[in-house]
């Protein structure tokens, strides 16, 4: 019997997320455990489909607004990430969380000028050059001529760089997977999806540089939402 391309394709996708899912050993590594997890995903996505029909939260009732819980609670997440950062490079020659995301965007991305790397990363000016600095001085990057233009100067990662990124690895792989807590694979394609579509909303509107006195007013005014 011929087996479509795509079907092969998906399941290699599933088994895929339940080793990743399955890393505590809540399941056991068999087809029994891969059908057990299954059942379960599929459980929880029609309970949070419930859910997002009868959401509730604190001080609803009270006129608290969606969006107000929205904004709070990214502003949780961001300080809970921030801690699961600073415990992956503890330790470590890595200053802040900063310091290895800018390196691995250098890695990931190759060599760019330092307003690139600063912007990439939704950085201040004075704040994202800090960062390059203890970058540069550590002797994890280096700031050379631009292959395409010798008059720009870029920053690429260095060889020890690299080695200090790879050694942190391991820690800071760990720290992501407990970011993403106990989302099921379809919430977390979810959250992706919505997150990447308001990251793509204030993103221009943040590299517009706009006086902080006139941000919001502009914001309604020009970007319609």
């Amino acid at each position: 019997m011929k087996i479509e391309t795509s079907i092969l394709k998906d399941t290699l996708i599933l088994l895929e997320q339940f080793h990743t899912d399955n890393s505590a050993g809540r399941y056991t590594s068999d087809i029994k455990g891969f059908k057990n997890w299954i059942a379960e995903t599929i459980s929880s996505e029609n309970t949070a489909d419930v859910n997002a029909v009868e959401a509730e939260w604190e001080g609803k009732s009270g006129g608290r607004t969606a969006e107000s819980v929205i904004s709070t609670l990214l502003v949780h997440l961001n300080r809970y990430a921030k801690a699961y950062s600073r415990s992956a490079i503890a330790g470590s020659g890595f200053a802040t969380q900063e310091d290895f995301i800018f390196l691995i965007s250098l890695k990931a991305f190759g060599a760019m000028t330092k307003m690139e790397l600063i912007k990439k990363n939704v950085h201040e000016k004075p704040a994202g050059i800090l960062i390059i600095n203890r970058l540069i001085k550590q002797g994890w990057a280096e700031q050379t001529d631009s292959e395409t233009d010798r008059r720009t100067k870029v920053i690429r990662i260095t060889e020890q760089g690299k080695e200090a990124l790879e050694n942190q690895m391991h820690k800071i792989r760990k720290a992501t997977h407990i970011v993403a807590g106990n989302l099921n694979h379809k919430e977390k394609l979810d959250l992706i999806r919505l997150l990447d579509k308001l990251d793509k909303f204030h993103n221009p509107i943040y590299h517009e540089n706009i006086d902080p006195r006139n941000l919001i007013d502009t914001v309604y005014r020009d970007y319609p939402f």
